[in-house]
This record gives C-alpha cells, structure tokens and sequence, in this order.
C-alpha cells in the first residue's frame, strides 16, 4: 500500500522529519502541563518555527488545521489515552482508543495516527489494551490508507523508579518491543533512545523497513540533546520525534531551527548550538 500522506511528513530533501509532540494534555497529568498551558500560544508559535509535524489531540488539532495556506507543519494525531503515568500510579489502569480515530484522522487532514504499545512490569494488562488499540486501528488505517506509527514504551518498575513517568533504556527490552511493533504492521515506530546511545543500530536494524523516529524523552541540556540526535540519525533514524525539549525550551524557534539543520542539512553539533545562541528568546 502507498502511503501518499507520508510525503508531508518526510523532508524531500533529506528523507527525515521533525515532529514536535504536544499531546501531553491528554494524559491528565498536572506536571504535564508545564509550558504548554496556553495550547494556542504554543501552537501559534510552532507554525511559525514550522517542524516538519506537530503532534496533537483530537480536541486541539483544530488549532493547527485552522492556520491557512499549505506551508505549515503536518498534522500526526494522537489516537489513545492512558494513566500510566501517576506518581503513584493508579490502582486501576487503563488504555483506550478514540473509536473512530482513523475517520477523524481523515476528517482532520492528517498524516498519520500514533497510538502507544507500553510494556510495564507486571502489568500485562496495559500492553493486551495497547495490543486491541493497535489491532483495530491497524484495520481502519489500512481502510483509508492512513499511516499508523505505533510508539513502544518500555517502562520502569514504578516501585523502583518512585512512580511517574520513568522509562526503561535496556537495549535489549526497546529492540523487543520495537520488533512487536513491526510485527503488528507499524507504518511509523517512535521509539526510546537508548541508554548506550552507540546501540541504537540495533533498534534500526530490528524496525527493518519502517522508518523509526527517536523519542525526546525527559529535558536535557542542549549539547546533550543535539549530540544525541546526531547519533541517532547517523545510525539510521530516520527522524525525531521531541516533546518537552522543544516547547519547555526558552527559545523553541532557535531549538526547533537548530534540530531542523542537523537533520535536514548535515549541520554539526556546534554549529546547531550557534544557531539557538543566536535566535530570538
């Protein structure tokens, strides 16, 4: 099947994307929030910062699809909502789909969907939630040819990791989960980097044929973001996928333009860090 939609995702040039993820709110998370409590404002200023993509709800894409003209970022949609990421958690956890995700994916002019597959230690029950999600998406998607980038998360122990949202960078525990995302039929796997980022080809090689875009994770220092997605990329990611590193940033245009160079331009860690030194707060 092709998937046409992918041509507004991916850079012609460079064959890599940039999606900023502002779907945080949909967690019902209070520390979530932080930065993006004004989603007008945020949105407004990332289309002027123009990503490849931004990630937004069903309740919020509106703020992007409202903006006139074809030159701004794509659309991706997220289509689950989970609590699995309280400090502490829940007794009760869940995970479901927004039943006609895919038709308003349509409706909404998106590029593709995204919907979590979540491994939590002794909690199976939110991976078989994440499982059905995946499968009855997978079969709307295919319907309307819309591409489905599925985002496994391996989780920490919440005991051991004091509750929250703390993920797991085992090598080996990423590479299973990214590999049941292909088997499932992934057109899209965003997935975690790395604890030793030096493995991250194996991640690449175990997505095969489906590109794979490198989750932001937690706030880092901009070297060490910057230094980070350099080495994704050269080991074959074919784009990055960053949250909180962008829209907490106190300039997220100079941000957004630094990770743009370095994945569309070839442009070298220093020469991305100038670019934010350089940019307007």
């Amino acid at each position: 099947m092709s998937l046409y939609r992918l041509n507004r995702l991916f850079n012609p040039g460079s064959g890599r994307a940039l999606d900023v993820a502002v779907d945080h709110g949909l967690f019902g998370e209070p520390s979530f929030l932080t930065g993006i409590e004004n989603m007008g404002s945020v949105v407004d200023a990332l289309v002027r910062a123009n990503p490849d993509a931004i990630q937004l709800t069903l309740g919020q894409a509106r703020l992007l699809q409202s903006v006139p003209g074809k030159a701004k970022p794509a659309l991706v949609l997220r289509t689950d909502v989970a609590n699995v990421y309280g400090n502490p958690l829940d007794e009760h956890i869940f995970s479901h789909h927004f039943p006609q995700a895919i038709e308003e994916a349509v409706r909404l002019d998106a590029v593709a969907v995204c919907a979590n597959l979540m491994h939590l230690p002794g909690r199976p029950e939110i991976r078989e939630a994440n499982i059905r999600s995946i499968m009855a998406l997978r079969e709307q998607a295919t319907r309307y040819g819309m591409p489905l980038m599925i985002e496994p998360l391996v989780m920490q122990d919440n005991a051991k990791a004091g509750g929250g949202y703390m993920v797991d960078g085992d090598t080996a525990k990423i590479v299973t989960l990214v590999r049941q995302a292909k088997e499932l039929g992934a057109d899209l796997i965003k997935a975690d980097p790395t604890d030793d980022i030096a493995d991250y080809h194996r991640v690449i090689e175990v997505a095969g044929d489906v590109p794979l875009l490198v989750r932001g994770g937690g706030r880092v220092d901009d070297r060490t973001l910057l230094e980070r997605t350099a080495a994704v990329l050269e080991q074959g990611a074919s784009g990055i996928v960053y949250g909180r590193n962008v829209v907490q940033h106190s300039k997220p245009a100079g941000i957004t333009a630094a990770l743009m160079a370095v994945l569309h331009t070839g442009a070298s860690v220093d020469e991305a860090l100038a670019i934010v030194e350089g940019s307007a707060s």
